[in-house]
């Protein structure tokens, strides 16, 4: 929805401002929401965090505060599933993964770019990934 913006003179015809209030408020409130969550970490959280997703396999990029992983499945299909449904959740999150896929294996890289480097955002997705990784 961010890249809606509305102005006075760009609205169509029968766009009432009550819309437009709302839009903007709702807009508001989920920018406020998606800055909250991706905070950098605290010292503390980010220790705890990166022990318990090195345990599952994922490492600290080097030259990057990013986190990769590669997983390999046993089908292309299966893959693509997977990745499928990590779209969705990324798309409800607001925040998508740097990812390569060619048949049965997939590389995954999780940053968040607006504050340069791993978020809470990024441990979220992470451990969703491992989760639905988990079922496949």
């Amino acid at each position: 929805m961010y890249w809606l913006m509305f102005t006075s003179r760009s609205i169509a015809p029968g766009v009432n401002s009550a819309f437009l209030k709302h839009f903007n408020t709702a807009s508001a409130t989920q920018s406020s929401k998606m800055a909250s969550d991706s905070h950098w970490l605290s010292p503390a959280e980010r220790e705890q965090f990166l022990l318990e997703l090195k345990a599952t396999g994922w490492a600290e990029v080097e030259d990057r505060d990013a986190l990769y992983k590669e997983l390999s499945f046993k089908s292309f299909n299966q893959a693509f599933g997977f990745m499928t449904r990590v779209a969705l959740q990324a798309e409800k999150l607001n925040h998508h993964p740097e990812w390569f896929n060619v048949y049965n294996k997939v590389q995954i890289t999780l940053i968040t770019h607006d504050c340069g480097g791993l978020s809470k955002r990024d441990v979220k997705l992470a451990q969703f990934i491992d989760k639905v990784a988990l079922t496949m």
